[in-house]
């Protein structure tokens, strides 16, 4: 695939979170200060939140990595949609806990002999819980309870809770005064500006061994930065099929065409919901029996689906001195079609390589009658 045509050593825009591919862009290393900040305090919570897609567990995941937390013991619950009591035996799970059946009494008191017995070792226990504006308000309260657990006079454990900006607003409530006050530290880490877009993209395929093969020109860059505002997932999702239709397409050199031919396709995905490859698979195989069978209209006489959208993120926890209050930042072009999990419609990895393939034969087919 792309990989080898354009020499590199493996995929530089995969959509699973990889802390090796972690970039030093000024949102987020002012979001690993304050997570720094947070983890040597060795106590209270911890609120990281951000767009779907922003890195924010790929950030946790390069805090994790570092010095300051090779000593912790680490429980990360990703399912979040639980009662009370499940997530208190998904917390007691995700430690190594053994449950057999224990009430909710036991459960609690097995859980605070761990964290002492951890404490007593010179490690520290840390609770990660991702996707927290799922949470439902009794289990948010239940961690809150777990926070009370010391040695009297020392923290036993810290609670790091990541999630989507609307789970700020679930913070300011009144119902939850007494968890504001116990948070240390908080970030809203914002999407990459146009500049950090580009360095982004050079980063990722660099760190595969990339040698400016491809070239993206500038209005390459540009068009990328209005499409996705700066939001890493869709970054890479894009920057993904960017490639490879230069791979099918067997260019060297990618540009603001290139970037929009690419887009055209990826809103079609998402709006008929399945693949474009089968009408393209019709129109190659009608040209090779002789048909003159064509689309009615070229692909270049099309515009997007899609509609930008501009819309802004205030920080509403305001007057609350423990939570760090974010600059308003207005985030314009985003893709109205394009879904939270940035997900492709399409039933098979092949549909997209006979899309691309029969695309590219029709387009070799007009230049040879030309």
């Amino acid at each position: 695939m792309y990989v080898d045509f354009y020499g590199l050593k493996g995929f530089p825009f995969q959509l699973t979170p990889d802390c090796r591919f972690f970039f030093d862009s000024r949102p987020h290393r002012k979001a690993m200060a304050y997570l720094t900040y947070g983890l040597s305090k060795g106590e209270g919570f911890v609120v990281i939140t951000g767009e779907v897609g922003a890195g924010k567990t790929t950030l946790i995941d390069q805090l994790l990595s570092s010095p300051n937390a090779r000593s912790a013991v680490v429980a990360k619950i990703n399912n979040t949609q639980l009662e009370s009591d499940d997530l208190l035996r998904m917390v007691a799970s995700a430690f190594g806990i053994a449950l057999s059946g224990a009430n909710k009494a036991e459960l609690l008191r097995q859980l605070e002999a761990f964290l002492l017995q951890t404490y007593r070792t010179g490690k520290r226990a840390i609770i990660i819980v991702d996707e927290a504006q799922s949470l439902k308000p009794s289990a948010l309260e239940e961690l809150r309870m777990l926070s009370n657990f010391g040695t009297g006079s020392e923290p036993v454990l810290q609670l790091f809770l990541v999630g989507q900006p609307e789970f700020r607003r679930l913070l300011v409530s009144d119902d939850f005064e007494q968890l504001r006050q116990r948070v240390i530290a908080s970030y809203h880490l914002w999407p990459l500006d146009a500049a950090d877009t580009q360095s982004y993209i050079e980063h990722r395929l660099t760190h595969v061994g990339w040698r400016g093969d491809p070239r993206l020109t500038a209005e390459a860059y540009d068009k990328i930065f209005a499409h996705t505002a700066g939001v890493p997932r869709k970054i890479n999702r894009l920057c993904d099929r960017l490639l490879l239709f230069g791979y099918l397409e067997e260019k060297h050199e990618l540009t603001l065409a290139d970037v929009e031919e690419v887009l055209i396709d990826l809103d079609e995905e998402m709006i008929l919901g399945q693949p474009a490859a089968v009408d393209d698979s019709a129109d190659y195989a009608n040209e090779t029996t002789g048909s003159s069978g064509r689309r009615s209209a070229d692909r270049e006489s099309r515009q997007p689906v899609g509609t930008d959208v501009a819309g802004s993120l205030n920080n509403k926890i305001a007057g609350e001195p423990s939570i760090h209050k974010a600059e308003e930042a207005t985030v314009g072009d985003l893709d109205a079609k394009e879904n939270a999990s940035g997900s492709v419609k399409f039933n098979e990895f092949d549909d997209i390589i006979r899309h691309f393939e029969a695309k590219r034969w029709r387009k070799n087919s007009r230049k040879d009658g030309d």
